[in-house]
């Protein structure tokens, strides 16, 4: 019921029109802060379904991915042949299996392992002296991709676009270059962090950085908040070299809280969104269990994301997330991407009720980011609805004006949610 309320928040709140018919979608001008069009939204790795190891390295999931089809009670039919695309009649063909009466069922699609668990490494790291503890699943640069992956054990992905997101969207954390050694990025000390979500006016997951470096003659010590390191600068003791990488750190626990973790742990393709995303923490294991939601991305191959935080306040309460007021500086930023989630049509496991949405970019393009710019599709008519796994499916029918795009505006407000793509299988 938590998730009806959220995605019923959607849908009765203010939703400003942006004029999405095909043309904005296709005329989108990624350099003027709208985005990457859609016209570009073409995966470039063919090879990839979810994450560069989801097919590739995991015994079994291969096949179980690439061949599992969707589960159909019904497949709707629009009401004129002509309206469909050869490539939806070829993707509708493979994707359903069971017909049924529209009118006494209703359409159904229900993707098989619709959400499933994600454990990812947890970081410790501090903020004034106390416990941070926190997962890295992106960066901006390939540098820190492959450095962060190989130390954690855990695939890191490639989001160049991160690099855009203004000042105002970022919070800054230390990584040490020298000095102590420990379980720092670089082998050293542990990061330091100048914001956790009590601070809502500055904290953001996505982190610029500042390399910390302990001058010779110095003699390194474990320091542990900005004061710290400011005083130990301004004494001669450490180097300060700010970077241009930034980093998706969402933080799981932090002195003043954690993030929510569900009471019902059991997993089905009906689990809703609300009431938390996380299934356990451990701490002393140093893991997070997220729930993972599967999708489709702009060339209908499976992904699979998590939710670690979003603005505004009410649909992060309703998703059991963190509220980052910050993310809002990205809503006309080419660091968001964007995100199509269905009010209608076909019912199914996607966030609102009806079939899962379709992202702009997946894994290994190179307009994939974590952070979402979120529309919501709805059918004119509801009897004309077919599936739709694609973006080329989306600008088709907008531009047939059998669909609606809108911006989602919940509370009135700039909405953009911070999901990573991940594997769950590695």
């Amino acid at each position: 019921m938590k998730s009806i309320k959220y995605f019923g928040l959607l849908l009765i709140l203010p939703l400003i029109t942006m004029a999405l018919t095909t043309n904005y979608i296709i005329e989108a001008d990624a350099e003027k802060g709208k985005g990457v069009p859609s016209s570009s939204y073409g995966s470039k790795n063919k090879g990839i379904v979810c994450g560069d190891r989801l097919c590739s390295e995991i015994p079994g999931d291969k096949d179980a991915i690439k061949n599992e089809k969707p589960v159909s009670s019904t497949v709707p039919t629009p009401k004129n042949p002509s309206m469909t695309s050869p490539k939806s009649e070829k993707m509708e063909d493979k994707s359903m299996t069971t017909m049924q009466d529209q009118t006494e069922l209703g359409s159904v699609l229900k993707l098989s392992r619709a959400n499933v668990p994600a454990t990812i490494p947890l970081h410790q790291g501090f903020y004034n002296s106390s416990d941070v503890f926190y997962i890295i699943t992106d960066s901006s640069e390939q540098k820190h991709v492959d450095l962060i992956t190989e130390q954690q054990g855990w695939k890191v992905e490639l989001a160049s676009l991160l690099a855009n997101a203004p000042k105002e969207a970022l919070s800054t954390t230390y990584l040490f270059t020298n000095g102590v050694k420990g379980d720092g990025i670089h082998g050293f000390q542990v990061q330091v962090f100048t914001a956790t979500p009590a601070q809502t006016e500055t904290y953001s997951a996505l982190t610029s950085h500042v390399h910390v470096t302990w001058n010779q003659g110095a003699t390194p010590v474990v320091l542990k908040s900005e004061q710290e390191i400011m005083d130990a600068e301004k004494s001669g003791k450490i180097t300060l070299s700010p970077l241009s990488v930034v980093i998706n750190m969402p933080q799981i626990i932090w002195p003043e809280g954690q993030m929510m973790v569900k009471e019902d742990k059991t997993l089905s393709d009906d689990t809703p969104y609300g009431g938390g995303q996380i299934l356990d923490i451990n701490t002393k294991e140093m893991t997070v269990t997220f729930v993972a939601h599967r999708g489709w991305g702009p060339d209908g191959k499976s992904i699979y994301y998590i939710v670690t935080d979003a603005t505004p306040s009410g649909p992060a309460e309703m998703m059991g997330v963190t509220s980052t007021p910050t993310s809002a500086k990205l809503i006309a930023n080419s660091a968001a991407v964007d995100l199509f989630q269905f009010t209608n049509g076909i019912k199914g496991s996607g966030p609102m009720g009806f079939q899962p949405g379709i992202a702009a970019g997946a894994p290994g393009d190179a307009n994939y980011s974590p952070m979402w710019r979120i529309f919501v599709v709805d059918w004119k008519d509801p009897t004309d609805a077919a599936l739709l796994q694609t973006t080329d499916d989306i600008n088709f029918y907008a531009n047939e004006g059998k669909i609606n795009v809108n911006l989602a505006r919940p509370m009135d407000s700039d909405h953009i949610v911070n999901c990573p793509f991940i594997d769950p299988f590695q």
